[in-house]
């Protein structure tokens, strides 16, 4: 029985036709900030380049053998799926399908409908079939597996109790914590953890009460509110996988338009994961700033200092890898998209992975931020510099700079601070 509504009408988010419901208006492109919420199982546009992303570092777990061994599958569950967008993209757009075990639960029986219906109205056709994997309590898990993915209807928290995997999405509306520690316990002895959080108020600072009970911590709303975003939930989330005997290593972490987004690895280690504590900290509001492990003066946090990046696996985060694998073919395209939707959803699947492999080297080691807007008052200059400048500028000192993926123009460098200071000015 098709759901109530069907087919409702085309869009194309990376190579994978979605079905919107009639009342979500076509989404426009390069969408900015939450969209509004048209119902269970909404599509967000917004989220389309952290699902480009999602692709391209499962796609990388496979092709480079970094989480399981050449030949190995990966059991993978998008928790919260809603209309199934992210696990269908991976099941489309990924190479060596082969080595995937799909799952895809949502709670929302409208909502899986509606998925498992796009999913079946466009096919992948490759004769894929697997079993899932038994339950602990039962023989065999719920659900069913349709072409290559086993969809669940019902509660995430108890899902990810039945049965382990090696990679999981969190892609909740609002706060992830009340799934993280059942995702943790889920993850087998190494495996990925994606996390989305869109209670950004909390996380950057404005709604302190809900940063003091959710996360234990205190934000500042200032030019570095969005770093401290990510670095709180990375801290979070290690503070809870030290309680499972588990360390936290980021792979990528960033704020894109208004939600954090981590994904990080987790190793079962009682060594490392009683060493958590040696990157959770305080950034300190002096000029420049600075983290120590104890809160003085100004601060934020706690939060986690250490490096946000993997320069291995973001290094190979190129524009050219994310065409390769999302951007959409001929034979993808709806019927009334012309060549300006064609090159738009093109340029959509660049913007997701802007700075991405150029910065990849600095946000894995320790580095030094800059927001761009506040180093001009800092370095007594009328005009701030261009990037490009202070690029070159850092680089002729013997320095390394990139920019930043954030809301605001950031860099990032491993130069001291007066020396970024005196470039500036030289560079006026």
């Amino acid at each position: 029985m098709q759901p109530e509504g069907w087919p409702g009408h085309i869009w194309l988010e990376g190579r994978t036709s979605v079905h919107l419901r009639d009342h979500q208006p076509k989404p426009s492109h390069m969408p900015r900030g939450p969209a509004a919420k048209t119902g269970e199982g909404f599509l967000n546009p917004a989220m389309a380049p952290a699902r480009t992303r999602s692709v391209m570092l499962l796609a990388d777990a496979i092709e480079h053998n970094w989480l399981v061994p050449e030949g190995k599958t990966i059991r993978v569950l998008d928790a919260l799926c809603a209309t199934g967008v992210r696990p269908r993209r991976w099941r489309k757009e990924i190479p060596s399908q082969e080595r995937m075990r799909i799952t895809a639960n949502d709670l929302d029986k409208d909502a899986l409908a509606w998925a498992k219906q796009s999913h079946q109205a466009n096919p992948i056709g490759d004769d894929l079939e697997w079993l899932p994997e038994p339950s602990r309590f039962a023989k065999q898990q719920e659900g069913v597996v349709e072409d290559g993915i086993h969809w669940v209807q019902g509660d995430a928290n108890k899902l990810m109790i039945q049965a382990p995997f090696q990679w999981i999405d969190l892609d909740p509306f609002g706060s992830p914590v009340g799934f993280l520690d059942a995702a943790i316990q889920a993850i087998s002895r190494v495996g990925v953890l994606e996390v989305t959080a869109t209670d950004t108020a909390a996380l950057c600072g404005s709604a302190k009460t809900s940063a003091a009970r959710r996360y234990g911590a205190v934000g500042i709303t200032d030019s570095y509110m969005h770093d401290d975003a990510t670095r709180i939930l990375l801290g979070t989330i290690a503070r809870i996988a030290a309680m499972h005997d588990k360390s936290m290593h980021p792979i990528l972490s960033l704020f894109d338009g208004h939600h954090v987004r981590v994904t990080v690895l987790l190793k079962r280690s009682k060594e490392e994961a009683s060493n958590w504590s040696d990157n959770i900290g305080y950034r300190i509001r002096s000029t420049p700033y600075h983290f120590a492990t104890q809160a003085e003066g100004e601060f934020s946090g706690p939060m986690w200092t250490g490096p946000i990046f993997d320069s291995d696996i973001a290094g190979r985060m190129t524009v050219e890898r994310a065409i390769e694998l999302c951007a959409g073919r001929d034979d993808d395209f709806p019927l009334d998209w012309n060549n300006t939707d064609v090159e738009h959803s093109q340029r959509e699947i660049e913007r997701s992975v802007r700075h991405l492999s150029e910065s990849a080297e600095l946000l894995s080691q320790e580095h030094l931020l800059v927001a761009v807007d506040d180093l001009g008052i800092a370095a007594g200059v009328g005009q701030i510099p261009s990037m490009k400048k202070i690029k070159s500028g850092l680089e002729k000192a013997g320095f390394k700079m990139s920019r930043c993926q954030m809301p605001e123009a950031m860099f990032a460098t491993d130069a001291d601070w007066e020396t970024v200071l005196n470039v500036a000015r030289l560079a006026e």
